[in-house]
């Protein structure tokens, strides 16, 4: 075989390996009923922060776990657990994504969380219009 054919194989091998890759990382939106009836499977959830609950983070403790109750878009409440410190202006969100999975008791243990923030640019708007 040619040098040329072996890097091309190696190329090829290794775009495969990076699409399963990605295929295996990937994971779909759902609301908390959804992630509640599959256990252990990563699931991009929407909701609010239910700021009538309390936030719990205590660095002191441990500084990669921040605990609070999320409400979905359907409405349905759930504790999550997630696996880094407190976001700045965390309380100040207005929808979050939770990326993670259920547990069997009914909580969800979030790897990662986006947060939409209300923007300055809307509240100009709104002072303006």
């Amino acid at each position: 075989m040619k040098r040329s054919h072996i890097i091309a194989i190696v190329i090829i091998a290794v775009s495969i390996a990076a699409l399963v890759g990605s295929l295996y990382d990937s994971s779909t939106y759902a609301d908390l009923a959804q992630a509640m009836e599959d256990p252990g499977t990563e699931y991009h959830v929407v909701g609010v922060l239910d700021r009538s609950q309390e936030i719990i983070y205590e660095p002191s403790l441990n500084a990669s776990l921040t605990t609070f109750t999320m409400k979905d878009l359907s409405g349905k409440t759930c504790t999550v657990h997630l696996a880094k410190a407190k976001p700045q202006d965390f309380e100040r969100s207005e929808r979050l994504v939770l990326i993670g999975s259920a547990t069997e008791n009914g909580e969800f243990h979030a790897r990662d969380m986006l947060m939409k923030c209300p923007s300055k640019y809307n509240e100009e708007n709104r002072i303006e219009g």
